[in-house]
């Protein structure tokens, strides 16, 4: 008698092992569901680095280049990490940027233009998404038309006004006063952040508000604008930051000013080395100062950004930036 190609035995103990083991290594690789696998969190892995790799490698190589000194900026063969940490570039930068009191009226310049840009784009988008204004269609059309029109195109008729209506160039006054009428840089994009925001609000609570007494600035301030604190982060970091590293709108109203902000210190610096080179030659160490110069100006927003990143991301997702 032949013996039979299946053995039922392997059929009766249960299911073969062969399976089991081929199941759970698909589960493994795949998972139950298709962000679950191991494949997945790989891939996702990857694509992290990869993009991580994409934005940092400037920075380290602006931060490898400002520290080294004479002998490694010439050995073809000390690409990333020098022999011996070099200052000496990192402080001929800070004495060309002046960097403490660039770095004051940076501070001064960002903080007024974010305080009054949340303020007034905070009232601006609660009008837009709660109250019964007329032709408000119209309006929010205007605003997505001043957010998609590029600044260079108005700068020009904006530049003749401050020169010869308003006498205000070399000044900060054409950079704070838009921002106080919800314009200035980025306005737009705040107005819409707030008023997503608001709209997302319960209506209960200002009908609540109005049966107690409470007017329409009561209920915004007193109802509404606490509840905002997420937009208010957002919005204010957005501004600050913009503001901070804002090189055109100073460049245009401040040229010929001797009190520039810090976005503007790589003009300074390439205006000192290209005097230099006409007198003495260029020198060695001229990329690396600019290098340096710029390291400084991104310098305080990355510490601000490590410090308010907690507090910035869920402020993008509760004002529904993000899904």
């Amino acid at each position: 008698m032949s013996k039979p190609l299946i053995n039922p035995a392997r059929f009766r103990a249960g299911r073969p092992p062969f399976r089991a083991w081929l199941k759970k290594t698909r589960y493994l690789l795949l998972g139950k569901e298709a962000d679950k696998g191991l494949l997945f969190r790989v891939m996702i892995y990857l694509i992290l680095i990869d993009t991580a790799y994409i934005y940092l490698n400037p920075l380290f190589y602006m931060i490898t280049s400002m520290v080294k000194n004479s002998a490694d900026l010439l050995d073809p063969s000390v690409r990333w990490i020098p022999r011996e940490i070099f200052t000496g570039t990192l402080t001929d930068a800070w004495i060309h940027v002046r960097f403490p009191q660039a770095f004051t009226i940076s501070l001064l310049l960002s903080t007024s233009v974010a305080l009054l840009q949340t303020l007034s784009c905070a009232v601006a988008g609660y009008a837009l998404a709660r109250l019964d204004i007329p032709f408000k269609s119209f309006w929010f059309f205007c605003l997505l038309l001043t957010f998609v029109v590029p600044p260079q195109v108005i700068i020009l008729p904006n530049l003749i006004a401050a020169s010869q209506i308003f006498h205000v160039m070399k000044t900060y006054y054409p950079i704070i006063v838009p921002a106080l009428f919800g314009h200035g840089l980025k306005g737009a994009l705040f107005v819409i952040i707030y008023r997503q925001f608001f709209s997302t609000q319960p209506k209960e609570l200002e009908e609540a508000a109005r049966m107690d007494g409470a007017g329409v600035l009561r209920v915004f301030t007193r109802v509404m604008l606490p509840l905002a604190r997420p937009a208010i982060l957002v919005v204010f970091l957005f501004s600050f930051v913009w503001t901070w590293n804002d090189y055109y709108t100073p460049g245009m109203y401040m040229g010929g000013s001797k009190s520039l902000p810090l976005s503007l210190g790589i003009t300074q610096i390439s205006a000192q080395l290209a005097a230099q080179a006409g007198e003495s030659g260029p020198s060695l160490f001229d990329e690396p100062i600019k290098m340096a110069g710029a390291f400084l100006i991104i310098l305080p927003p990355l510490v601000l950004y490590l410090f308010a990143q907690r507090w910035f991301i869920e402020g993008v997702e509760r004002t529904g930036l993000v899904e």
